[in-house]
């Protein structure tokens, strides 16, 4: 049993260090970057290297926002990238001289700034905050690690049409690639026409479709079309997750799971479509069997992109 005074007294004091140390500004510790970004730049000099989706798992940000941020620290000289020694598909981040130059200055300032706090305190005072600020910090942490596993273990595959399916599948799309790539209300009017269209569809089975469900929410999709692309090739279409759910193994799952359909349907080969830049979902790909076969320029979505078809054969 908690005591209630307790539990204000903490979240008092929280908000009280939130503001003392400058998180409700727009930059933090001294520079000229935002809080998440300073600590991106702590993280990859404890560690050394990381890629984007262990910054997510740290950091506990959406993937797309570390994405954005991770771009502008490289721009800005910060970090850099290359390629990880065991596997050369993927990238790793870690900080150029002039990074390691804006640590050194991050920390000079944070234990300047900690020191002078502590100064008037005495030495049993000090020991008592390290030691309940390192309990409180590793709680909160444990706190956000176990609900996040507690969400990915609710979260159901299920496979077939369900009512709001349609305008669901639409509303990912579009929400996702309007930030990603600046696709507007032609792609999503042909996301919502296009799985409409397949829905009328899946009385053939050829045809399949599967949902990712947490409480009864639609929170990913995945379309097997055996009959658009002739030649007895099947066609991925319509795999997307909501922000909240990436990074979880629920991507791979969807994917297994049709993966598997078109193995028992025997198709001689499994053909998909995407946007170059969604490296987590190519490494996703690639780790199951499909492989680049083609990219070129496009703008038939409204923006030009670059389109890429992987292919994965039997």
């Amino acid at each position: 049993m908690i005591d209630p005074s307790v539990v204000e007294q903490v979240r008092s004091a929280s908000r009280t260090m939130v503001r003392e140390l400058g998180f409700m500004r727009t930059t933090l510790a001294g520079t000229r970057y935002s809080p998440s970004a300073v600590h991106t730049l702590l993280e990859l000099g404890e560690h050394g290297a990381l890629t984007s989706a262990q910054l997510v798992q740290e950091l506990g940000l959406e993937k797309s926002s570390v994405s954005r941020m991770v771009a502008k620290l490289i721009q800005s000289g910060e970090l850099e990238e290359s390629r990880g020694e065991e596997d050369g598909r993927t990238k790793q981040l870690s900080l150029t001289e002039q990074g390691k130059r804006t640590l050194e200055e991050i920390h000079a300032y944070g234990q300047m700034q900690v020191s002078s706090a502590l100064v008037p305190l005495t030495q049993q005072e000090q020991q008592t905050i390290a030691q309940g600020l390192n309990a409180y910090a590793q709680a909160l942490k444990t706190y956000r690690q176990e609900t996040v596993e507690t969400a990915a273990a609710k979260i159901q595959i299920a496979s077939g049409y369900r009512p709001g399916l349609i305008g669901r599948m639409a509303e990912m799309h579009a929400s996702f690639y309007s930030r990603h790539s600046g696709f507007g209300q032609f792609f999503e009017s042909q996301v919502a026409a296009g799985v409409a269209e397949f829905a009328g569809r899946l009385n053939n089975t050829r045809n399949a479709i599967w949902v990712a469900e947490s409480a009864g929410r639609i929170v990913g999709s995945l379309a097997i079309d055996g009959e658009d692309l002739g030649n007895d090739e099947a066609h991925l279409r319509w795999f997307i997750l909501d922000d909240g759910c990436r990074g979880g193994g629920i991507g791979r799952h969807l994917l297994t799971e049709a993966l598997d359909f078109c193995d028992r349907q025997n198709f001689s080969a499994i053909q998909l479509w995407t946007f170059k830049g969604l490296e987590a979902a190519r490494r996703l790909y690639e780790s199951l069997g499909f492989e680049l076969t083609h990219e070129e320029q496009g703008n038939q979505w409204g923006t030009a992109v670059t389109e890429q078809q992987f292919t994965r054969k039997r």
